[in-house]
C-alpha cells in the first residue's frame, strides 16, 4: 500500500515535471530571437536545444535518476534568468503595453506634483 502511494507521488512529479519542461519550451518558441541576443541569453536555438532534451530526457527517464534531474534545473535557469529579461526586451508584460509602472499616466509617470 504504502510502495502504490510512492509510486503515485512519483509519477505525478514526473507528469508536473513534464508539463514544467514542456511550458518551458512553448515559451522559449514564441519568443522573438532577437530579443535573446537583446538580453545576452544565448541565442534562441541555444534555449530551444536545450529545452527540448530536457524535456524529452522527462519523458523517458523515471524522476530519480539524475538526468530529469539536470534538465529541471535548465528548465529552472531558463524560467527564472532567460524568461523574464527576454520578456522585458520584447515587450511581454501583463497587460499594459508600454511596461512602465503602474503610477505611468498618459504622458509619462507621476511625480505627485513636484
Amino acid at each position: 500500500m504504502l510502495m502504490q502511494g510512492f509510486a503515485g507521488l512519483m509519477s505525478l512529479l514526473s507528469l508536473a515535471l513534464i508539463l514544467f519542461s514542456g511550458f518551458a519550451l512553448v515559451d522559449a518558441v514564441i519568443r522573438r530571437e532577437d530579443a535573446y541576443r537583446a538580453a545576452s541569453k544565448q541565442t534562441k536555438p541555444f534555449w530551444l536545444i536545450i529545452l527540448a532534451i530536457a524535456f524529452v530526457v522527462n519523458w523517458l527517464f523515471p524522476i530519480l535518476s539524475f538526468l530529469p534531474v539536470i534538465g529541471l534545473i535548465a528548465t529552472i535557469v531558463y524560467m527564472v534568468d532567460v524568461r523574464p529579461a527576454v520578456r522585458q526586451i520584447s515587450g511581454g508584460g501583463r497587460g499594459r503595453r508600454g511596461g512602465g509602472s503602474s503610477s505611468d499616466g498618459p504622458y509619462g509617470p507621476y511625480n505627485g506634483g513636484r
